[in-house]
């Protein structure tokens, strides 16, 4: 189906049970929405990554009669889940192409939470954002690999290049690009790239001990601040879920040791709570490597935490 505005509820009534916190599908008016990109075509070590958005949903199932202890609400009501979308699976610029058309009915109509996927999905999200709000956008991205390179081991593009196409194509403000928990082996060109392009980097070894909003002051306040001496531009979340430790998150496709903890991740969503996000994205959730659903219960508590704070902070979250 090339046009979501024609998505009913009757076309995902399984969603009823099996949606994100089991909710159904959106209607025209609801304020925020879920949706899966079910794609793991670019992914360079392990695959499993298109079967996250299912894990992800699942985990989610336990939170459904919880209100979030930070922000004292439950997003019940105001979210839909309108599923996987309908993407080719071979071919990655013919998916980046099919996401980029069927995001766009999405996004001018709630506020967009996507479940992935590999990384090489954030691309043209992006590229549709930028088209839509008619300015480059803020980036915070969790992530353990800076995603930087020119290429993608010969091909021209794939799961670790994103960033760098990014870039290049004008869809971000580069001194508002924040990128935090890079910890992975790659040459100097490529780890320092967001630096010398003008954004800031915090990598894990910085963050090594830091958990409470105190200690992370420093990092939340270089944020805020950015954000502040570009105008505030629109900020959208990019959530690799591999920016944790393995300990915490085994199931992914490129676990690297001395990685974040899920508190570290979660002070850092809370406190950043009330900034203004246009949507966010949380990647690389690869199920056959996740021992006892570890890293889809924390990208499930991640993509909970993000949504409550925003309607905490911005009712109605657009």
């Amino acid at each position: 189906m090339s046009d979501l505005t024609a998505f009913s509820d009757a076309a995902f009534a399984y969603l009823s049970d099996s949606g994100f916190l089991k909710v159904p599908a959106p209607s025209a008016d609801t304020p925020c929405a879920v949706a899966g990109v079910a794609w793991d075509g670019s992914t360079t070590n392990r695959s499993g990554a298109r079967m996250g958005p299912r894990a992800i949903r699942e985990a989610s199932h336990m939170l459904v009669d919880g209100t979030h202890p930070v922000f004292d609400l439950s997003p019940l009501g105001m979210l839909g889940d309108v599923g996987d979308l309908r993407l080719p699976n071979t071919s990655l610029e013919r998916m980046r192409e099919v996401l980029q058309r069927e995001a766009a009915a999405l996004i001018r109509r709630h506020h967009m939470l996507w479940l992935g996927g590999d990384h090489s999905i954030t691309l043209p999200l992006l590229r549709e954002y930028r088209k839509q709000l008619g300015r480059p956008l803020a980036v915070i991205h969790f992530d353990a690999h800076c995603d930087t390179w020119a290429d993608h081991m010969g091909e021209p593009s794939g799961h670790g290049t994103w960033v760098y196409e990014a870039m290049q194509e004008g869809l971000v403000v580069d001194a508002c690009f924040t990128q935090i928990g890079i910890r992975s082996p790659g040459e100097r060109a490529a780890r320092e790239y967001v630096r010398e392009r003008g954004g800031q980097i915090f990598g894990a070894r910085d963050l090594r001990g830091l958990v409470s909003a105190t200690q992370l002051a420093p990092v939340l306040q270089s944020i805020r601040s950015r954000l502040a001496e570009h105008g505030h531009p629109p900020l959208y979340l990019s959530l690799d879920i591999d920016c944790l430790d393995p300990a915490y998150a085994p199931g992914t496709g490129t676990p690297e040791p001395g990685g974040l903890s899920t508190a570290q991740v979660l002070t850092i969503l809370e406190e950043l709570s009330d900034l203004r996000f246009v949507g966010m994205d949380c990647v690389e959730v690869s199920p056959p490597y996740d021992h006892a659903e570890l890293t889809s219960q924390a990208a499930a508590h991640f993509v909970w935490t993000y949504l409550c704070g925003q309607l905490a902070h911005h009712p109605g979250a657009g």
